[in-house]
């Protein structure tokens, strides 16, 4: 499947949250991925940081789950030791940076299955500069 992107949680977050400035780009965004067939892979931990977000909203807590866990068009790819030893080796090689556990496991997860998209509104992404990062400007 050549047609993957990865989702980050700062691009779902804005999606789900009508409240974001942001939020009619995500939509229009998920709208032509959709039409495009592009399947989404996330990981646990991007999961965790949007269901914690949204944790206090019953009905966005479970429309989270729905969306991301429940979803045929979204895999949500298993994190192996591998992974996480590469994660940490990767954040004590970029000390200048303020990349968090969860963006370190992104990059690394995103390396391993030679995925060269990822949705985010997370400027870290681009300061990594591995990926393209849709959208490629947001306000």
């Amino acid at each position: 499947m050549t047609n993957r992107v990865f989702l980050d949680a700062s691009f779902w977050i804005v999606y789900r949250d009508e409240k974001e400035l942001r939020h009619p780009v995500a939509r229009r965004m998920v709208g032509e991925l959709f039409r495009q067939r592009v399947h989404f892979v996330a990981t646990l931990p991007v999961v965790c940081e949007v269901h914690a977000y949204f944790a206090r909203i019953r009905p966005k807590r479970e429309l989270i789950l729905k969306d991301l866990c429940d979803n045929p068009v979204v895999m949500i790819e298993e994190i192996s030791h591998r992974d996480q030893t590469n994660a940490l080796e990767l954040l004590r090689g970029h000390r200048d940076k303020t990349f968090s556990l969860c963006d370190a496991l992104s990059f690394v997860t995103m390396q391993r299955l030679h995925l060269k998209r990822a949705l985010a509104f997370d400027n870290h992404f681009r300061q990594f500069g591995e990926f393209e990062v849709i959208p490629e400007k947001f306000p």
